[in-house]
This record gives C-alpha cells, sequence and structure tokens, in this order.
C-alpha cells in the first residue's frame, strides 16, 4: 500500500494529511476528519487498515492545533476547518471526496458539504449535531466548566508524544472547548442546501440522541440514517472509545462501505 503525507497552507494554517492507497478509476478518495481532542491515530488507527483492505483510497487530516497542525491565532471553526480541507484537496489536485467526518470533524464535514458541494460526493456524518438544542442543558453547562483534567488520558497522551513543550495541549483543549462553546449552529433551509449523498449515524448510546440523528437525516435531502448499539465512537474504532477493541468497527464496517458504494 502507498502512504504520503505533507502539509496544505490555508493563510497561516499548514494542515497536515496523510493519504493512504491508491486512487481508483472514477471513485473519489475517503476522507477522514477526526473527532474533538483527536488525531488521525487515536481516531482512524484501527479503521484506516480496514478501509485498505477493501481497496479505498484514504485522505485523513489533522485539525488546527490537533496531531501535525499548529494552532494559529485563528479561532477553530468547522467553516475555517473546512477551508483548511478544501486546501487539502487542492494542493492533492482532488476535485472530489466522500468525506467521513467524527464529532466535532463531523461539523467540519457538514460545513465541507455545504460551502464546496461540487466538491463532495458522499457526506457521513458520525456521532455530530447540527443545532445547539441538539445536547442537553447540561452538556453546555458541563462544557463551560470542563478542565483539562476531564480529557481522556489517551488524547493526553497522543499529544504529548508529539508536543511535548508546556502549553500545546493546553491550547488544544481550549481550542476545542471554546469551538464547541460559540458553536451556532445551522438552520434547516442551509443542511437543506446540501447536495451531498448523505448518512447521519450515531450509537443508541451517544452523546447525541437517536432522535437528533432522526431530526437531521428527514432535514437533509435525502439522508438516510444508521443507529448502532455503541457509544461515542467505538463503532469507528475511536480510541478513546475503544481501548483498542475493534469489534463494534468491524460490524458497523460493511454497512458504511455499501452505503458508499451504492
Amino acid at each position: 500500500m502507498t502512504f504520503t503525507h505533507g502539509y496544505a497552507a490555508n493563510g497561516d494554517v499548514r494542515m497536515y494529511y496523510e493519504v493512504h492507497g491508491h486512487p481508483r478509476a472514477g471513485e473519489p478518495p475517503l476522507l477522514l476528519i477526526p473527532g474533538g481532542g483527536s488525531t488521525i491515530e487515536t481516531n482512524f488507527a484501527g479503521l484506516i487498515p480496514a478501509l485498505l483492505a477493501e481497496s479505498l483510497q484514504v485522505i485523513a487530516v489533522d485539525e488546527e492545533g490537533h496531531g501535525r497542525t499548529e494552532a494559529t491565532d485563528r479561532p477553530l471553526t468547522a467553516e475555517n476547518s473546512a477551508d483548511d480541507v478544501k486546501a487539502v484537496m487542492d494542493a492533492l489536485n482532488v476535485d472530489t471526496v466522500d468525506v467521513l467526518g467524527f464529532s466535532a470533524g463531523g461539523h467540519t464535514a457538514l460545513a465541507l458539504a455545504m460551502r464546496y458541494p461540487a466538491s463532495v460526493r458522499c457526506l457521513i456524518a458520525a456521532s455530530t449535531f447540527a443545532t445547539r438544542d441538539a445536547v442537553s442543558d447540561e452538556f453546555w453547562d458541563g462544557m463551560a466548566k470542563a478542565t483539562l483534567n476531564e480529557m481522556p488520558e489517551v488524547y493526553k497522551d497522543a499529544d504529548r508524544r508529539l508536543h511535548p513543550e508546556p502549553g500545546h495541549l493546553e491550547r488544544m483543549f481550549e481550542l476545542d472547548r471554546q469551538r464547541i462553546l460559540t458553536f451556532p449552529g445551522w438552520p434547516d433551509d442551509h443542511l437543506c442546501r446540501i447536495t451531498a449523498r448523505t448518512l447521519v449515524l450515531c450509537a443508541d448510546r451517544d452523546v447525541v440522541s437517536p432522535e437528533h440523528a432522526a431530526r437531521m437525516s428527514r432535514v437533509i435531502p435525502g439522508a438516510r440514517l444508521m443507529i448502532v448499539p455503541g457509544t461515542h465512537g467505538d463503532y469507528l474504532g475511536e480510541l478513546g472509545a475503544t481501548g483498542g477493541d475493534l469489534r463494534a468497527m468491524r460490524i458497523t464496517l460493511p454497512y458504511l462501505l455499501r452505503f458508499l458504494e451504492e
């Protein structure tokens, strides 16, 4: 399998990307966007080899302040990050992608589909939400009061391995916290503009309720809905949710592949 990596510039941001596998004639690559606090490795280290075994080409990115993409003075928002992703596509001369965004990365995937409709063929919005009322008041109160101590150790360890310098982990945590706290959500008439073939995906014991996932699937034109038994990210092999146990991911993967191939 081929593997390349590099950086794509969007203003002051140099977004790190990886490309795994070979291009398929007539088929776009699958672009993976990790969740908040996470990286390519912590979110997709189990999923990428499984996708390569199915002969998919995969592009994966680290959002600003995460993994190998350094933070700037710019706020981390879905729209800014979507522009960073588009810069990666342009650098790789990729016109169209299928995209899977998890959690906060799902916000970036949704924004990419809305801002660059011709660039997204299929969209998988996984464990993410489109409006602030999708999660409880307790969620927002908890996020407002959250401290670094509450971040899962697996994320802390991953960041410290790459960035042992003081302050980097704290900066990433605050970027993520502010990203969620300031997330305005999107009105239905914005979501209605999505032209990509869409799958709304979440677990039955997720941060996002199945009811909100169902509502999103009804608002986005023609969207499909998938609710899997599990928790936030275990069905994608996300390390913080699974501890490396990939059984839930292996059960879910055939359904994702079927959706992409429809």
